[in-house]
């Protein structure tokens, strides 16, 4: 599989995440939250199942659809349903402990994962999942009770405008972003996309400022600290999904490493992240925002410096420097942006502002996949070499030419990083609270 090609697997399910998160989000607070999770873990599950009996890449990309659904569903409504379970004083900590399972799920994955990849066929893999999402489901039916929010009557009616509108922008938008169709960005077809887009999310802007019960309230926008924690986490998002995403390639391409070792560096993000979340969900509850977030981009910023130094012969311990770093940095930013966020929303509309959240990760790292796959394939098939990813390292000059691309990839990073701690030093500090600043 070239580059492009196994991208789709990531571009169809983070396409559908993107589209139908805020429309999902809203549903949630319309028929119930815990009932919204239900539904996602059901399908989440199935589409794990039929992953691992897929005996094709259609079938695969089909069945990646179904988890999609169920991936977006669940997101929709995890934030909002802890959200309102916690005091506002105590937002910082629930989001951290939030972001610590996230964490240790992302540090099991890769390293349980690579065990098992050395013994088994991938698609056992799948179906392990699938079996853990039975077991989440039993969880989940023991563990929550009625839905906080049953009655729609103050709430509204769904905005069923707003919806298609921003499924349609964002699905419009990712498209064109990715180019997964190979057109190329001066294609005529591509910049009909870019203009579709932009003219959807026009049209979206409109009639949600237009509608008495918006899907999104977009007069947040008006408060300060609810602006400026969005960009930082788009921003941010942006910036970091490169490592997240290039890594794992050039451990198991270009330095060949077993799907063991690869997986133990990996999980190391996931330990940094652990550190990262709990202090940062301490210091936002005591301190406020800016602190934290500015730690943390400053982090990454120094993350993103070393990894460009990376190459076909660099150290094993400096990679694994380079994974915890980074994952400490997100821990260090991602709660405390997220809390600001979430802290500038009305109740009854948490399922929706979770969901805005999860939006704003999503694009983010859609953008920041899209942008390191332009950048890499452009500058190795500038150089005459568009190979599938396996051959890179046995083919003569490809694996120079990927790196080449690589630390361009992350010097463009840095650059996006810097954009970010510009927005987050214009934050407020010491005690102040995005519900303070809400009300």
């Amino acid at each position: 599989m070239t580059l492009r090609t196994v991208g789709w697997v990531v571009i169809v399910e983070s396409l559908i995440v993107a589209a139908f998160l805020l429309p999902f989000g809203r549903l949630s607070d319309i028929v119930g939250r815990h009932r919204t999770l239900r539904v996602g873990v059901v399908l989440f599950g199935l589409g794990l199942a039929l992953t691992g009996f897929a005996p094709s890449f259609i079938v695969l990309i089909g069945a990646r659809i179904v988890t999609a659904f169920g991936n977006t569903l669940m997101q929709a409504v995890g934030t909002g349903i802890l959200v309102a379970a916690f005091p506002e004083e105590q937002r910082g900590l629930a989001l951290g402990a939030q972001t610590t399972a996230v964490a240790m799920g992302a540090a099991l994955g890769p390293l349980l994962g690579g065990l098992l990849l050395d013994q088994v066929d991938w698609h056992v893999l799948f179906l392990c999942l699938a079996v853990l999402a039975a077991l989440t489901l039993v969880v989940v039916h023991r563990s929550l009770g009625a839905d906080p929010v049953s009655d729609p009557s103050p709430i509204g009616p769904f905005d069923r405008a707003g919806a298609v509108l921003a499924a349609t922008f964002i699905t419009v938008f990712v498209l064109a972003l990715n180019d997964p169709f190979g057109f190329g960005l001066t294609s005529p077809l591509t910049i009909v996309g870019a203009l579709m887009a932009a003219g959807l999310g026009f049209a979206f802007v409109r009639v949600e400022l237009a509608h008495d019960s918006p899907m999104l309230d977009l007069r947040l926008f008006r408060l300060g600290a609810f602006r400026r924690a969005v960009i930082i986490r788009l921003l941010a998002f942006i910036a970091s999904t490169t490592v997240l995403f290039l890594v794992p390639i050039y451990l198991i391409g270009i330095r060949q490493m077993t799907t063991r070792i690869a997986g133990v560096l990996l999980a190391l993000y996931a330990v940094g992240m652990i550190v990262g979340a709990q202090i940062s969900g301490r210091v936002y509850d005591r301190l406020g925002p800016r602190l934290p977030i500015l730690v943390g981009l400053t982090l990454q910023l120094a993350v993103l410096a070393l990894v460009a130094t990376l190459g076909e012969g660099s150290p094993v311990a400096l990679i694994a420097l380079v994974t915890i770093g980074n994952g400490l940095g997100l821990g260090l930013w991602n709660v405390p942006a997220n809390s600001v966020m979430m802290g500038a929303m009305p109740k009854t509309s948490f399922g929706v502002g979770g969901a805005f959240t999860n939006v704003t990760r999503t694009v983010g790292s859609v953008v920041g996949q899209a942008g390191a796959t332009a950048v890499v394939a452009g500058v190795m098939a500038a150089r005459g070499f568009d190979v599938p990813l396996g051959e890179v390292a046995e083919t003569s000059g490809a694996s120079g030419a990927f790196i080449e691309g690589w630390r361009a990839t992350y010097i463009v990073a840095a650059v996006v990083t810097l954009v970010a701690i510009a927005v987050a030093l214009r934050l407020t500090s010491g005690a102040d609270r995005p519900t303070e600043v809400s009300r």
